[in-house]
């Protein structure tokens, strides 16, 4: 331990005395640390603490006091979050990953207990359950019960790791999603190990992991392969980032939600341009924003981008954390320790920032975003003008499509928020509330009838097939959920319902929302609604959405329908929520409840009637819209901390199913030979001591040449397993039925499983294989012919070819998966080359040592003529065996005949810690080596 500020200094609480490093002791010419971003605040505290004068030295510390905001990040740090919080799906293969380095570092001739969590690390069971069944009272008993059938064995496997690993907790089924449990108990604020208080800080295995930051509890994203790094106590490898200043200012207006807001911040910084920057909220309206709206700002940072977006610690984190049940002493320590810290916002204090947006919180209004990325915001009044535009990219151009005066008034005030009046013909079109046809004529129709439980109705493009209340986005925020519930007891008491076509679920953050729903009364009016609880988890926003109504399913795919859902979630991509639905729409819970009853996205739903009442008048939105005033009186009378304290009381003791699971025991997995769901990585077959050196690459073909935006959604393994595709074919080879399939999130724990879905999402378009969607490709060694990416991958690794992915700009947006990585790295992937990454994939890639690159400024694919029936050679990677990365390497692409095309591309290696990692073949030999010396 190193101090060379002379910052180790004694804080007194209530009697209580505490170690803890003062910002303040850091003194010198040059250095500023009273402006210096909270953030980067957190950042310096961490780094004093852990000064050890070779891998944190004083230089590192002086680097952040001394910060230039205006300059480009060069200056890398080593950061150690005080914690790790993973969700199930990419917690599993964390868990494998551990045990199987037990193994192998016996098999190197180590000791296995070294292979222990150092840092807490926390577990929340959220991903699995399914909404299979819905609409009735039973729902979430049902579905529970299928998800422990389906998750049995998982589950022994992680309460053997609870058991097997010190500082590893689990919070079982059944109990919550990770982010709002975080920001509801987990969450310190302030950390106190053995006496020593800090900054709580933490990385997750789920890009959401953000949400916390809504607390000033500093925290991002990483890939389930640097987060067990993290547990491993290894520090994170990161460079000095740009922070941009958000200023808020004034209030959300009345009909403005906490979604309206994010769907609005989200838009700005997607288009300011945020990727890889911290973004941190000032100013005198950050006190007017209530936490449970800072925790859904935080929660969307994946969506625009930043690493982080950050609220300062000030009273209204400390209301919140009186509010959620943590004690009076924690509560007078966090305030202590960030007044003392300079860590307590000050309203009139503006930091130094690399960047500055602004906005004034008065000019927020009603809107959703959609129909497959959430930066692609809508005004509500313009809602419906929005997906008559976006509608003709999903259907073919059959239909008739004949405009009136109505709808050319329409197409020509979009965006506008005015609708036009009708015309004085009076051809407002009538509404038949039982069906999605425009009457109008004004776009694409295919309609079909649908007879469910002795009711006809007609289905057409833009039909709303799912409404769901789900996600902690939105769920942990008791102003949207009273809200939505209020909805529903209004429709309910004028006579709505949904309509018969839409299946209906909810799926809160945490066991608070249903106690509060229910101290309150509201209960019945959302089951009336068909919104029953369906689980306590993420559901619908990841793709557990169950199935559509059967008979809706069968008329959707017979006349090849865009349908439509309508969320509560943080991401709407394509492919994501359901197979049968095309175009997805996120809104805040009260909208979910009004475009269920509404029953189509081409209803404007501001200016047309939901519905009738039960004397057959019309009913709209605003007439049963809750005002500010009705859901504040509702959340003061039903929402207290006693709520908390009971639901949180034994969040780790889980129910009698969760109790009663066969333990296996022992410090070593016994990996069951015919287990689907978990088996022994591979990433560690055949280490040797001593890293082989890197060498360039020679002879690879394309695996896969894609467009922009290719999300990790489209890369990894997700979703529903398919019995004729290659995962499908491997489980019943295994004698697995169909119906006992399961999601391919579900067998993260199983390589076999993942490699076989990766790059096989439904929307993926492989250029090199024309005419075809989802996980297909043309194999070389075989002519080109089409085939899977699995098949074509596996004859590639058998003639000894090395693989190379094409692709175009925001390569590898979206969630932290890192199956998305170690797919590609075991499908033989040995470089990526695109127009640009996010952030965590291109670090997850070297990470399983795939070599990110770059084509050149300005140049991509298509400029250059590449067409991925070249063959490739890249020379100069060799530089990293001499201790240097270089900047850029020689591609050469060999057309069949003999014409080549040369570049150079831009290393994405982007730090000396990345370089370390990638010399050894991955960051999980590095660190198993690091631990063996």
């Amino acid at each position: 331990m190193v101090d060379s500020f002379n910052a180790e200094q004694t804080l007194e609480v209530d009697g209580t005395s505490y170690t803890y490093f003062k910002l303040d002791a850091v003194q010198g010419d040059g250095l500023d640390v009273a402006t210096l971003p909270f953030s980067l605040k957190v950042l310096l505290e961490a780094l004093l603490r852990t000064e050890d004068g070779a891998d944190i030295t004083a230089d590192d510390i002086k680097a952040i006091a001394a910060w230039d905001p205006s300059s480009e990040p060069d200056q890398e740090i080593q950061f150690t979050p005080a914690r790790v919080i993973m969700q199930d799906f990419t917690g599993v293969p964390c868990v494998v990953d551990l045990a199987t380095m037990r193994e192998a570092m016996v098999d190197l001739g180590g000791d296995p207990s070294k292979i222990n969590p150092l840092a807490p690390a926390e577990m929340v069971i959220d991903h699995s359950v399914i909404a299979d069944v819905f609409g009735t009272p039973e729902a979430f008993e049902r579905n529970v019960e299928i998800e422990y059938e389906r998750n049995g064995e998982r589950y022994k496997f992680l309460r053997w790791g609870q058991g097997a690993f010190d500082n590893f907790k689990v919070v079982p089924p059944g109990t919550g999603i990770v982010h709002q449990v975080n920001i509801e108990h987990l969450a310190r604020v302030v950390f106190d190990k053995d006496g020593t208080v800090y900054p709580d800080s933490c990385v997750g295995t789920d890009s959401h992991t953000t949400m916390v930051n809504g607390l000033g509890v500093v925290g991002w994203g990483v890939g389930g392969i640097e987060a067990e790094a993290a547990m491993l106590g290894q520090p994170i490898s990161m460079l000095i980032p740009r922070v941009v200043g958000f200023k808020l200012h004034g209030e959300l207006p009345e009909g403005a939600t906490a979604t309206d807001l994010v769907l609005t911040i989200t838009e700005m910084l997607r288009d300011h341009g945020v990727v890889g920057k911290f973004v941190e909220f000032y100013g005198s309206g950050v006190g007017a924003v209530p936490l449970a709206n800072r925790a859904t700002i935080g929660n969307m940072s994946p969506e625009y981008g930043s690493t982080i977006a950050v609220f300062p610690i000030d009273e209204e984190t400390t209301k919140y954390l009186e509010l959620t049940g943590r004690s009076a002493e924690q509560v007078a320590l966090v305030e202590a320790y960030a007044k003392a810290q300079g860590l307590w916002h000050d309203p009139d204090h503006e930091p130094r920032y690399s960047e500055y947006l602004e906005l004034d919180l008065s000019t927020v209004v009603p809107s959703i975003a959609g129909p497959k990325r959430p930066q692609d915001r809508v005004e509500l009044t313009s809602a419906k003008q929005g997906f008559r535009g976006a509608l003709a990219a999903y259907v073919e151009e059959e239909a008739d499509t004949t405009t009136g005066k109505y709808d050319e008034a329409l197409e020509e005030s979009f965006p506008a928020s005015d609708p036009p009046a009708s015309d004085s013909e009076g051809t407002t079109p009538s509404r038949d509330y039982l069906s999605c046809v425009p009457a109008d004529g004004g776009r694409p129709s295919n309609p079909i009838e649908v007879t469910l439980d002795g009711q006809t109705f007609t289905l057409d493009h833009g039909a709303v097939t799912i409404a769901a209340i789900t996600s902690c986005t939105n769920t942990s925020n008791p102003s949207v959920m009273i809200g939505a519930a209020l909805l529903a007891k209004k429709a309910v008491e004028k006579g709505l319902s949904r309509k018969p076509w839409v299946k209906t679920t909810l799926a809160p953050g945490s066991k608070v929302v249903s106690d509060y729903y229910d101290r309150s009364g509201l209960t019945p009016y959302l089951d009336k609604l068909g919104f029953n609880l369906v689980g306590y988890g993420c559901t619908t926003c990841i793709g557990n959405s169950g199935p559509l109504i059967p008979e809706v399913s069968a008329a959707v795919n017979e006349n090849d329908l865009a349908v439509v859902s309508v969320l509560s979630g943080n991401r709407n991509f394509e492919g994501r929520i359901n197979p049968d639905i095309k175009m997805n729409y996120l809104a805040s819970p009260p909208l979910v409840v009004a475009y269920a009853i509404a029953g189509s996205m081409d209803v404007d739903i501001t200016t047309e009637p939901l519905g009738e009442d039960t004397d057959g008048n019309p009913v709209y939105l605003k007439d049963i819209w809750p005002s500010p005033a009705e859901v504040e009186d509702v959340i003061a009378s039903s929402i207290t901390s006693d709520t908390f304290g009971k639901e949180y009381a034994d969040v780790f003791a889980g129910d009698e199913r969760w109790q009663n699971l066969p333990t296996p025991e022992g410090d070593t997995f016994a990996w069951d030979e015919d287990s689907t769901y978990a088996r022994k990585a591979p990433y560690f077959d055949g280490m040797g001591l001593e890293p082989e050196p890197v060498t360039d690459i020679e002879g690879a073909r394309v695996l896969l040449k894609l467009g922009d935006s290719v999300t990790t959604d489209h890369i990894s393994p997700a979703g529903a397993i398919k019995k004729d595709s290659p995962a499908g074919k491997y489980l019943m080879e295994k004698g697995v039925e169909p119906r006992d399939f399961n999601s391919l999130g579900s067998r993260r724990g199983n390589h076999e499983v993942m490699i076989r879905g990766t790059f096989a999402n439904i929307r993926l378009r492989n250029q090199i294989a024309p005419g075809t969607e989802g996980g297909f490709t043309r194999d070389f060694t075989a002519g080109g012919e089409v085939t899977t990416v699995f098949d074509a991958s596996q004859n590639y690794q058998a003639a000894g070819v090395p693989l190379v992915v094409l692709s175009g700009k925001e390569y590898g947006s979206g969630s932290s998966r890192d199956w998305a990585a170690k797919g590609t790295a075991l499908l033989g992937v040995k470089v990526v080359i695109a127009e640009s990454y996010e952030r965590i994939h291109r670090s997850n890639l070297i990470g399983m040592g795939v070599l990110p690159l770059q084509f050149p400024q300005g140049e991509n694919a298509e400029s250059l003529g590449l067409t991925g029936e070249e063959t490739f050679s890249v020379t100069g990677v060799t530089e990293l065996n001499e201790g240097r990365t270089p900047k850029t390497v020689k591609v050469v692409a060999t057309k069949d005949g003999g014409d080549t095309v040369e570049f150079d591309a831009v290393v994405r290696i982007d730090t000396p810690g990345e370089a370390n990692y990638y010399r050894n073949g991955g960051i999980m030999p590095y660190v198993l080596r690091s631990l063996l010396d």
